[in-house]
């Protein structure tokens, strides 16, 4: 069976059940291959300060763990 009949059986099969079980496991392969996902499933919060801290590290504006030691050994 060519790949385009296999698409089309899945989709047709996908189509025609009414279990939840069957529809989540098939958007749980989707989002584990999907690009976008990469982050898994952390929250938006943690993501976003994330990519915060790389366009920070990017444009030259980290600093050093022992400066950021020093800077908070109070609270260490």
């Amino acid at each position: 069976m060519d790949i385009q009949t296999e698409k089309i059986e899945l989709a047709k099969r996908l189509l025609d059940t009414e279990d939840k079980n069957i529809i989540d496991a098939v958007k749980s392969v989707f989002k584990t291959f999907d690009s976008d996902n990469a982050w898994g499933d952390l929250p938006e919060k943690v993501v976003l300060d994330v990519q915060e801290s790389i366009r920070q590290i990017d444009a030259g504006l980290e600093i050093s763990h022992d400066k950021a030691r020093e800077t908070f050994k109070k609270w260490l």
